[in-house]
């Protein structure tokens, strides 16, 4: 049996230990880093092993053509989705979500080491990784001390925004506690329809009141859609400047 694939296995199907040690995903990384690998090996290198029939270079590349060759929506697949694909089971379907769940993590942190937040985009940088893609709304406040240096950022409700589900009192005895002089709100709309509800904005006008007796300043409230953004600031539903 030759050894003689390149970036494509042979026609006669030949499983990766018969490539050419040049072309195993895992042996081009060792020889040559992971920028001479193609999405497809990369995937593979996740995926371990094929098929009886199949490589796992052939399950990567079916896999990226079920979703168009677009790393953005394969991150979007759920298990059940990915579990579809022939040769993909529950234990590789884990495996891939969980590299993208890092990649999401790793994005977040580095822009939090920057830890400055002044604009809607720098807010944008910050959430997006969070949820953007979630199917379900979830509500976040971003904490800011004076000098617009990122305190904290946390959850403050799932599965839906109304003034019940959110507690303000909680949100800033929390601000209390990280000595913080400002907040943003930020949640995520799923629909894809950016704008604000009208119980999205009686909950940013309660918050802005409530902040007020505090000294604090509720400085913007972003709904997210992926890579758009509604800004209340920008569209003057509230009246505060950064």
């Amino acid at each position: 049996m030759s050894n003689e694939p390149t970036n494509e296995p042979s026609r006669l199907k030949l499983t990766i230990p018969d490539w050419a040690v040049q072309d195993r995903p895992r042996e081009k990384y060792l020889a040559s880093g992971f920028l001479s690998l193609t999405d497809t090996e990369l995937i593979a290198i996740l995926l371990r092993s094929g098929t009886k029939r199949e490589s796992a270079v052939d399950v990567a590349r079916n896999l990226l053509a079920e979703c168009h060759n677009n790393l953005n929506h394969l991150s979007e697949m759920t298990l059940n989705k990915l579990m579809k694909i022939n040769g993909i089971g529950k234990v590789k379907a884990i495996t891939l979500l969980a590299a993208f769940e890092l990649g999401k993590r790793r994005r977040a942190a580095v822009v939090e080491e920057q830890r400055k937040i002044i604009t809607p985009e720098d807010l944008l940088d910050l959430m997006q990784a969070k949820n953007a893609s979630l199917k379900y709304e979830e509500f976040w406040i971003i904490f800011i001390n004076q000098a617009s240096i990122l305190v904290g950022v946390e959850n403050f409700g799932r599965g839906g925004i109304t003034s019940t589900t959110v507690d303000i009192k909680l949100i800033l005895f929390r601000a209390l506690e990280l000595r913080a002089t400002g907040i943003f709100m930020c949640h995520n709309h799923p629909s894809g329809d950016l704008y604000p509800s009208q119980i999205d904005i009686a909950l940013t006008t309660q918050m802005n009141e409530a902040a007020k007796i505090l000294s604090i300043q509720l400085l913007d409230h972003l709904v997210i859609c992926k890579d758009k953004f509604f800004s209340f600031v920008e569209n003057d539903l509230l009246y505060n400047n950064y």
